[in-house]
């Protein structure tokens, strides 16, 4: 169940299982079944306010009142709009026979629990008004049917106003608008509601999203008769400053399973630094003659160098010569405003400073602008951020909702880019290599817990890599 469905998607879900014979009302009782299911695990019986919206959402706000109300729960609904007469939502209203009070600021004071089935996900304007009036004035736990009042389930972003849940009962499939911020945020404890429609609708609607996990890909494991040269040779060109971004690279790369690792040094002296760190790193000074080896197909570019024409053109060598390149930092910095720049290499990984600088701000759209970006350089495009985005050329694209926030320290970005290019290396698509990489990555972290620093990562990739491993 990790297909992400847009609020269209999910219409069409809706529209599929009714065309197959199951009654719109009948859906519409299992899901406001699974909200009153939610609030009696969650909460003792207080007096709870359903605010009830015109449409479907405020349907299952209905079916949850009469049910909580069958409980033994103290229950009364305001309802913003009369439902459509003729609707399911009319027809639930209609089976509705407790208190219905003024959709007005002075209810909420007196509730313990309000159930927000104002606005679905598919609400394509603010929410302003009295709605978000009376939304702003509720000081007690909210539970929220879809998405809160407010959020775009298709892309996570909140035009007006939403508010703070402390749960949202979603059904059928997850909307991206749960897994991307502020949405997500915004949620609380989503719960996943399987409310009978049937799983023979999805291919016809072919969703082209998921949340970010092993049932999109998996490691390969490696072969009994395996050696380091099958496992991949990875390059990371260093720049004369950071050497620091390199060998993060390199640690990254390592122990993500990449069978050999070389840094190419710009000059001797900091070929002299490098030497000096782990055992294991080959340094090297002549760049030109690590590009013309075919034997090393996997080159690192960006991490630690400066946003100059030489890195312009070692990222251009390096394509040119056919190498599957991972374009970040200085690298990204160096083709701002220049995405063409960027075509031929495998992935890229901005963060979103870097990506807006290249592609232009992503605005509330994030999923339509990294799809977008990908398509226009024809590379794998990672979106770094608390909810990492991973979009292919063809327009399939992950969600990554795993990173804990204290990922968010500098040097994270270089260990990420050396386990792409050791996936990479290994012989895993590129969207998959990607999509494994910030998967793996966040599970390092939050198993290496608060207080990480970068280098802390690679100690803990080994300790998760054989639970990824293809069987």
């Amino acid at each position: 169940m990790e297909e992400l469905l847009t609020p269209a998607e999910m219409a069409r879900a809706d529209a599929a299982a009714i065309a197959a014979g199951i009654p719109g009302i009948v859906l519409m009782e299992a899901a406001g079944r699974a909200v009153a299911r939610a609030a009696m695990r969650r909460f003792r019986p207080v007096p709870t306010l359903v605010l009830a919206g015109p449409g479907n959402n405020g349907g299952d706000g209905w079916v949850a009142a009469r049910l909580l109300e069958q409980a033994g729960w103290p229950v009364a609904v305001a309802c913003l709009a009369a439902p459509r007469p003729g609707s399911d939502a009319a027809l639930a209203a209609v089976r509705w026979r407790g208190p219905v009070v003024p959709f007005s600021l002075a209810e909420p004071a007196r509730a313990g629990l309000v159930i927000d089935a104002v606005f679905g996900a598919g609400l394509s304007r603010p929410v302003d008004g009295l709605a978000a009036e009376v939304l702003r004035a509720v000081r007690c736990p909210i539970l929220a049917v879809d998405v809160p009042s407010g959020v775009d389930g298709a892309t996570g972003a909140v035009p007006g106003f939403a508010p703070q849940a402390v749960a949202t009962v979603t059904f059928f499939r997850r909307k991206p608008g749960h897994l991307l911020f502020p949405g997500r945020g915004l949620c609380g404890e989503t719960v996943l509601a399987d409310i009978g429609l049937p799983a023979a609708v999805l291919p016809a609607i072919a969703p082209r999203a998921w949340r970010n996990g092993p049932w999109l890909w998996r490691i390969p494991r490696p072969a009994a008769v395996s050696h380091k040269y099958a496992r991949g040779h990875v390059a990371v060109a260093a720049g004369p400053g950071m050497t620091g971004a390199a060998r993060l690279v390199a640690g990254g790369a390592r122990r993500a399973g990449a069978g050999l690792l070389t840094i190419a040094a710009p000059d001797a002296a900091t070929a002299a630094v490098l030497r000096s760190g782990a055992p294991g790193v080959i340094v090297a000074e002549d760049r030109a003659a690590l590009l013309a080896d075919g034997r090393i197909g996997t080159w690192v570019i960006g991490p630690g160098l400066p946003p100059d024409a030489t890195t312009r053109a070692t990222l251009r060598e390096a394509v040119a010569a056919g190498r599957q390149v991972v374009a970040d930092a200085g690298a990204l910095r160096a083709a701002a405003d220049d995405p063409a720049a960027l075509r031929g290499c495998a992935v890229l990984t901005p963060h979103a400073g870097e990506f807006a600088a290249i592609f232009g701000p992503p605005g509330d759209d994030r999923p339509g602008a990294i799809r977008a970006a990908a398509a226009a350089t024809g590379a794998v495009v990672v979106l770094k951020g608390a909810d990492t985005l991973i979009a292919a050329p063809d327009g399939r694209l992950a969600i990554n909702d795993n990173a804990p926030p204290w990922l968010a320290t500098g040097g994270t970005g270089d260990v990420l880019a050396g386990i792409v290019a050791a996936m990479l290396a290994q012989g895993m698509p590129a969207f998959e290599a990607a999509a494994a990489a910030v998967h793996l990555h966040g599970a390092a972290a939050g198993r290496a817990g608060p207080g990480l620093l970068a280098e802390d990562l690679e100690s803990v990739i080994p300790e998760l890599l054989a639970t990824y491993w293809l069987d």
